[in-house]
């Protein structure tokens, strides 16, 4: 668990990257220092942040996934015949920095604390994720967030992880398979971003190694900050690499044919 060595009481970036490597290898539910003394609910959804620590774990991945993941991504699937089905010219923009982590935070992360909601959470989350941003399941998704926040569902959550002790101990016993298998199905959901030319099974797992690695990340900041720094990160991660191409297709658009 990390110790607080920075002023305020929050812990220096080194330690917090150190903090996540102990995560992936042996995932707890401690919190780090720099939070609120006030109702864990309310912190959960709205936490402390530093905007500039986001950005500094945003920009880690990005240069991860620039320099070692990428290429590894891209030559597997040039390799299996992958190709993906991003567009650059048509980019859902709001989809992918407001809809995409919201929505996939509720479906793969929101559960590794709360549990005792997850069993109307999830499938309304799910819909939300396949079905995509549409009337509907924006409404279905206010709904949930709505329920999400409702007093007799807060108490439900609380007398959960404050009275259910045989199987808080049990959900700890499985708690790294937990995390482990979370992170591996939100990486795999990001296969149907390609099309593919009898590619070979095993070369499917490398083209979403960014996605793993990322919801590694995402998944510990999750348990350590709260589901509202999940989000926002997502959204950072996301909204980064969008804006370069955007700039770059802009740049392209403005040169004489």
């Amino acid at each position: 668990m990390a110790r607080p060595t920075a002023t305020g009481g929050w812990p220096g970036f080194g330690t917090e990257f150190r903090d996540f490597v102990r995560f992936v290898r042996h995932p707890d539910f401690g919190r780090l220092p720099g939070r609120h003394a006030r109702d864990g609910w309310v912190e959960d959804w709205f936490p402390r942040l530093r905007i500039g620590r986001l950005f500094q774990w945003a920009g880690l991945l990005w240069l991860l996934n620039m320099l070692v993941l990428g290429p590894i991504a891209v030559a597997a699937a040039g390799l299996g015949g992958a190709e993906h089905r991003l567009r650059l010219d048509s980019i859902p923009w709001l989809q992918a920095v407001l809809w995409a982590p919201l929505v996939e935070e509720l479906v793969f992360r929101y559960g590794l604390r709360r549990l005792g909601q997850l069993w109307w959470l999830l499938p309304a989350a799910l819909c939300a994720l396949f079905v995509g941003p549409q009337a509907l399941t924006i409404a279905l998704v206010a709904l949930v967030l709505l329920a999400a926040w409702w007093p007799v569902s807060a108490r439900a959550s609380a007398r959960f992880s404050a009275g259910a002790w045989r199987r808080r101990k049990k959900y700890r016993a499985v708690f790294f398979w937990v995390i482990h298998l979370s992170c591996l199905a939100f990486a795999a959901i990001h296969l149907g971003n390609f099309s593919y030319n009898s590619t070979p099974l095993w070369v499917m797992p490398m083209l979403v190694l960014p996605q793993w690695l990322t919801g590694l990340v995402l998944a510990w900041i999750r348990v350590r900050r709260g589901f509202g720094a999940a989000v926002a990160l997502h959204a950072i991660f996301n909204a980064g690499p969008l804006l370069v191409i955007w700039l770059i297709l802009s740049s392209l658009s403005g040169q004489p044919s």
